[in-house]
C-alpha cells in the first residue's frame, strides 16, 4: 500500500479527512467534535484510537473545533504552525502535544514527507499541504496527496506545489449567483467570502485547474463547498468541460458528506 485517503466530511460546517500509511494513521484537520469524528471514522471501519496525529491547516472551526475534544482523550500529536497553534490554544483550557514547523519547510512524520506551503486566506497564517509516501525510486515509487482549501486565489507558488499530487483536494467554495442570491449572508460577508483571501468560487477552481492541468494527477476532489451557496450541480455545470480536459478521474464531494476510499 503506498496511500489510502479519504474525507470524512467536507463543507463549510467541517472538515476532516483520514490519510493511511503502512504506518502512520493521520488527520488532516479537524473540524467537527471529538464525537463526531470518532462516529464517522467508525463508519469508514477506522477508530480514533489508532490516529497518530492532526495536521492543522489553520485556526477557523471548521478546520479546528475538534482539537480540543481529541487530545483530552488521548495525546494525539498535533502538526501546525506556531500563529495557528498560538490561535488554536487560546481557546482550550488544556494544552495538546503541539507539534510545530515553519510554514514552506518540509518534515517527515514516520513514512510520511509533509510540506506546508502558505496559501492566501482570513486566517492567521493559512497552509495547504503535499504528503509524500515513498522515496520515489523504482521499489518505493513516491505518492503525492495535495490538500488545497481556503484560498481566495492562488499565487504562482500554490500552482508549483498542487503540479506534483496525484491526488489533488481543492475547495469549490461558492457559486457566485448563489452567494449574490443568498438572503442570510450580510455583504459584508459575501464581499470577505468572494475576496481575495476568502475562497476559491466554482469558476475560480476550474481556471486553477486549468493553467495547471498536470498530467501527474489522478484524481481531483472537488471540495468544501458551501450548503446553502452552492451545491454540485452548480460545481458539475461550471467545471463540466475542465473536467473532461484534464484527463483525470474527479469527485464533487457533497456539502456534508464524505467519500470513499481511494488507493494509490
Amino acid at each position: 500500500m503506498g496511500l489510502r485517503f479519504c474525507i470524512l466530511g467536507s463543507g463549510s460546517e467541517g472538515n476532516c479527512a483520514l490519510l493511511q500509511t503502512p504506518h502512520a494513521r493521520v488527520l488532516v484537520d479537524a473540524g467537527f467534535s471529538a464525537r463526531r469524528i470518532a462516529q464517522l471514522l467508525a463508519a469508514a471501519g477506522e477508530s480514533l484510537d489508532h490516529i497518530d496525529a492532526v495536521f492543522l491547516t489553520h485556526e477557523h472551526g471548521d478546520h479546528a473545533a475538534g482539537i480540543g475534544g481529541l487530545t483530552r482523550r488521548r495525546p494525539i500529536k498535533v502538526f501546525a504552525n506556531h500563529a495557528t497553534a498560538r490561535a488554536v490554544q487560546a481557546g482550550l483550557k488544556h494544552r495538546p502535544d503541539w507539534q510545530f514547523f515553519e510554514t514552506g519547510t518540509r518534515f517527515r512524520f514516520r513514512d510520511l514527507e509533509v510540506e506546508s506551503f502558505a496559501v492566501p486566506h482570513d486566517a492567521h497564517d493559512p497552509v495547504a499541504f503535499l504528503f509524500t509516501h515513498g522515496a520515489d525510486d523504482l521499489f518505493t515509487p513516491a505518492h503525492r496527496l495535495a490538500w488545497l482549501t481556503d484560498l481566495g486565489h492562488a499565487p504562482q507558488h500554490i500552482k508549483e506545489r498542487i503540479r506534483e499530487a496525484d491526488v489533488l483536494v481543492i475547495e469549490a467554495n461558492y457559486c457566485p449567483q448563489m452567494l449574490k442570491d443568498d438572503p442570510k449572508r450580510p455583504w459584508s460577508v459575501k464581499q470577505r467570502i468572494s475576496g481575495r483571501h476568502g475562497h476559491l468560487s466554482n469558476e475560480s477552481a476550474c481556471e486553477l485547474l486549468t493553467s495547471v492541468a498536470s498530467p501527474h494527477w489522478r484524481h481531483v476532489f472537488l471540495a468544501h463547498l458551501s450548503r446553502e451557496c452552492n451545491s454540485p450541480a452548480a460545481v458539475e455545470t461550471a467545471c463540466a468541460g475542465v473536467l473532461t480536459a484534464i484527463k483525470c478521474g474527479f469527485s464533487i464531494v457533497a456539502p456534508g458528506a464524505g467519500t470513499p476510499f481511494y488507493e494509490f
